[in-house]
């Protein structure tokens, strides 16, 4: 992959690389509402990678394809940053799915159905199941969601604080074990539909053909999940805040 001169052929690696980037933006899409055009993220991420191409330098321990798809997804992100993926009105209906299954679970002590959380929201199975669909690009966390009135923005803080004290790490190390056992009280179907996508990185369509369903299911399902994991996430950060502030 280098040149007579001893640099990066660009030619070559646009030629190598250029599936990386089909298949960062087909997996990403799992995260974003439909009306991003997965040639939007593709356009991006050729950014990315000729900016990888000019940024890489060698004898760093890190290898050039790593590098590369770390700035091929910022690219497709950051050209993703100025729009709100999610319409304010769906993220509302869908944080009302989120205390849906707060209160069942409360109520009957186990995961609630779709069938029981549709009826809980008064609606037609038919119809939840549509709010899922439509609901692909539901993220686990939001900037918001960490914030308080007069708080800076926890992910902000997160990623600008090198020097975070103790229990600030144990939080984030308590969260994401809750993360861990939410995901292990997921039911089966959604559970391995996160296992294909988060650890196999598979995409909507090869989790659809491993699971025998349609590619819109597949959307149906990871949105539920994100709504199931979310309600414990963030009623566990909701119950430290008030501790702390008690």
């Amino acid at each position: 992959m280098y040149n007579a001169a001893g640099q990066l052929d660009k030619e070559q690696l646009v030629q190598r690389f250029a599936p990386l980037v089909k298949r960062i933006a087909y997996h990403l899409m799992a995260r974003l509402p439909s009306s991003v055009q997965v040639e939007d993220l593709v356009q991006n991420g050729m950014i990315g990678l000729l900016d990888a191409m000019n940024r890489f330098e060698t004898g760093h321990g890190a290898q050039f394809e790593t590098y590369a798809a770390q700035r091929i997804r910022g690219a497709m992100l950051d050209g993703l940053r100025e729009n709100d993926w999610l319409p304010r009105g769906l993220r509302r209906d869908l944080r009302r799915i989120e205390q849906a299954i707060t209160q069942l679970e409360q109520e009957h002590g186990r995961v609630p159905t779709e069938k029981e959380l549709a009826e809980a929201m008064d609606m037609s199975l038919a119809d939840y199941q549509k709010m899922l669909g439509e609901a692909r690009g539901h993220q686990l966390l939001y900037f918001e969601d960490f914030t308080e009135e007069g708080e800076e923005g926890f992910l902000e803080r997160h990623l600008t604080d090198h020097d975070a004290d103790p229990l600030r790490l144990l939080e984030e190390q308590s969260l994401r074990q809750t993360l861990v056992a939410s995901i292990g009280e997921l039911p089966e179907r959604e559970k391995l539909m996160m296992a294909l996508y988060y650890e196999q990185d598979l995409n909507l369509r090869e989790i659809g053909e491993v699971m025998g369903v349609t590619e819109s299911r597949v959307c149906q399902l990871h949105s539920q999940a994100i709504a199931r994991l979310r309600a414990k996430v963030l009623g566990e950060t909701s119950g430290k805040k008030k501790k702390r502030h008690g």
